[in-house]
């Protein structure tokens, strides 16, 4: 087994070029735990998928209302001349009317549909929840890498000056060309454009951070510098596919959204079938409305209460119906097969993102490993008069290399990890 590279903390920046990391005792380094739990509290796409959801399910109990009883009262007054007749009943002093429908196929489709489509919202919220989870650890993580970079580039930096000093003063003594002071120079202004390429990077995260924690602008933020994902070793690729495919927030949208063309069909279907429901109406008629006029026997107070079943003959909205229901439901089944086909396919490719990221990372350990030894044999040389300082110098700055190499070899593994972990459903566990 390779020897693991000395996990010590990079070189630490001068006072001048200080980071975000050097705060006052006074501000408190947020943990990764933290800073997802402050997230899923402030963020305004988890409320708004929240919303969404609950319309949703507001919308599935408008339709099953019908099944439901319903109690109207009311009052109207109207003048007729001659016989008393209003669109929608006689003229009533006062009202009162009862519904509820106990049969209708194509009524209950529609209920199904609405109540699959509030279950879609409902993963569409878990889906969101977990973006959010990983947007926030993802940039956390990035945060810590670029702040532990920035300490490394201003350390690569003095070296890079004192190298550039060497050159100089070798140069006036003309023991060295201009070319070499040109490519020396040359060395510095990469280092401090990379550093002003962090530096903005770093402004960038930590005001997406702020804004998405719900912390105040002038309150410091501070990450933990070596933090790493706790997570389980990744496991072989059928289970791993197995995991994804249980738990594809789009493989089961696309189900239910089958199941929910389904229902649609079966209540278009059901609208060639006789439809019953309870109706009941109490009435107060109105004296002045003539109907004593009309009819042998007037009386005030009438109830109504029965059951009103509708038997359709011809209907040629239902054939239409039908039809484009069963085209929404045949289109639904293809969708699902193709989206199981895609979740299958990205499981597979997120499980080896996960390999390749590891083998990467060990590489890169591997190298800066190696740095480290010949950085430690150069020290020893340089003590004993057998290397320049401007060779020492030189091999810090490779170092300095290899260890921004491996903080970036590490931040794309554990990115690969979090997509993984979102992808198998074990993401909650993560951040419990």
């Amino acid at each position: 087994m390779a020897q693991q590279p000395k996990q010590t903390a990079p070189p630490s920046a001068s006072p001048a070029q200080s980071t975000s990391s050097d705060q006052p005792a006074l501000g408190h380094v947020l943990t990764l735990d933290e800073v997802v739990k402050l997230v899923l509290e402030h963020s305004p796409d988890l409320a708004l998928a929240r919303v969404q959801y609950t319309a949703a399910k507001n919308a599935a109990g408008v339709d099953r209302s019908n099944f439901r009883p319903n109690l109207y009262t009311g009052s109207g007054a109207a003048y007729t001349n001659g016989f008393p007749q209003i669109p929608g009943g006689a003229p009533a002093v006062f009202q009162m009317q009862y519904t509820q429908a106990l049969f209708d196929k194509e009524q209950r489709g529609t209920v199904h549909f609405d109540e699959e489509i509030a279950r879609n919202k409902e993963i569409d919220y878990q889906k969101a929840r977990e973006n959010v989870m990983v947007k926030a650890a993802s940039s956390y993580l990035e945060l810590s890498n670029v702040e532990r970079s920035l300490q490394l580039l201003q350390s690569e930096q003095a070296s890079a000056q004192q190298i550039l000093d060497l050159t100089q003063q070798r140069e006036a003594a003309g023991l060295e060309l201009p070319i070499s002071v040109t490519q020396d120079e040359l060395q510095v202004a990469r280092i401090q454009q990379r550093v002003i390429q962090y530096q903005d990077r770093e402004q960038v995260l930590t005001n997406s951070l702020r804004n998405m924690t719900g912390l105040p602008a002038g309150q410091p933020l501070q990450v933990s510098l070596d933090t790493t994902l706790a997570a389980e070793p990744v496991e072989s690729a059928s289970n791993v596919v197995a995991e994804v495919v249980n738990h594809s927030s789009g493989l089961k949208e696309a189900e239910n959204y089958r199941l929910a063309q389904q229902d649609l069909l079966k209540g278009a279907k059901g609208a060639y079938w006789p439809t019953i429901g309870i109706v009941g109406e109490y009435s107060v008629l109105s004296e002045i409305n003539n109907y004593q006029d009309f009819y042998k026997k007037f009386q005030r107070n009438n109830l109504n209460v029965g059951i009103q079943i509708t038997i359709p003959i011809f209907a040629a909205k239902t054939s239409a119906d039908v039809a484009v229901a069963k085209t929404n439901f045949e289109e639904a089944s293809l969708e699902l097969v193709a989206a199981k086909n895609a979740v299958t396919q990205g499981a597979e490719q997120q499980e080896q993102a996960v390999r390749e990221a590891d083998a990467a990372r060990k590489v890169a350990q591997l190298d800066l490993q190696l740095a480290q030894q010949q950085l430690e044999e150069l020290e020893a040389n340089f003590n004993q008069g057998q290397a320049t300082l401007s060779q020492l110098e030189q091999a810090r700055l490779e170092e300095n290399e290899k260890w921004l190499a491996f903080l970036d070899a590490g931040l794309s593994h554990e990115r690969a990890e979090l997509n993984l972990l979102q992808a198998t459903g074990q993401l909650a566990k993560l951040f419990q």
